[in-house]
């Protein structure tokens, strides 16, 4: 991938690493190891690859005021007892994106690094089937725990934030923000 923008475009100068995945059922009791080895291949191992690949291609192309997102989740500040090995992953983003920043400030890097933890997305991947599975696994979980008619987030709403933080001065780096709805701590 990483070659193909290199041959089509020269260089990059901004990652959003937007992959992710969650399998809500697996429990630290009684997950399987293949569904936790996922989570860990996408959210964190994929994330970390490419921003090698992207900050390496930067380097050799001597782009020094590029950007690297990485979209991680509430999940990663809190941990959910429904998907503790989920909030795991996400909690190494928010770690691997201050290491990050760290070795660039220590190379005099001026590549930016932003974490965007959004709340609940409306999303095929996000909250609709999060909610839907919730219940199916258990039934303490209901309407009112879960309130679907809660104005949930867009994807719109997550591209506005890379917007904004792309958008900040040279000497201005963003390094986390974290968005709910406003009707809401999920």
């Amino acid at each position: 991938m990483f070659q193909f923008v290199k041959e089509k475009f020269g260089s990059i100068h901004v990652l959003v690493n937007n992959a992710g995945l969650a399998h809500f059922a697996a429990s630290l009791l009684a997950g399987k190891t293949e569904l936790w080895k996922d989570m860990l291949d996408v959210n964190v191992l994929a994330l970390s690859i490419c921003t090698r690949e992207a900050i390496q291609l930067m380097k050799a192309s001597n782009v020094d005021n590029g950007h690297i997102f990485n979209i991680s989740s509430v999940a990663g500040h809190v941990i959910s007892s429904m998907a503790p090995f989920y909030s795991c992953t996400k909690f190494a983003v928010k770690a691997l994106t201050e290491g990050l920043r760290q070795e660039l400030r220590a190379v005099e890097s001026h590549i930016r690094v932003t974490s965007i933890s959004p709340g609940a997305v409306l999303t095929d991947f996000g909250f609709r089937p999060y909610v839907f599975s919730l219940r199916n696994l258990n039934p303490r979980y209901n309407s009112s725990t879960f309130p679907i008619h809660v104005d949930m987030l867009k994807s719109d709403d997550i591209a506005d934030t890379v917007v904004f933080a792309l958008q900040a001065p040279p000497h201005v780096d963003v390094n986390e923000i974290i968005v709910r709805p406003t009707e809401g701590d999920v």
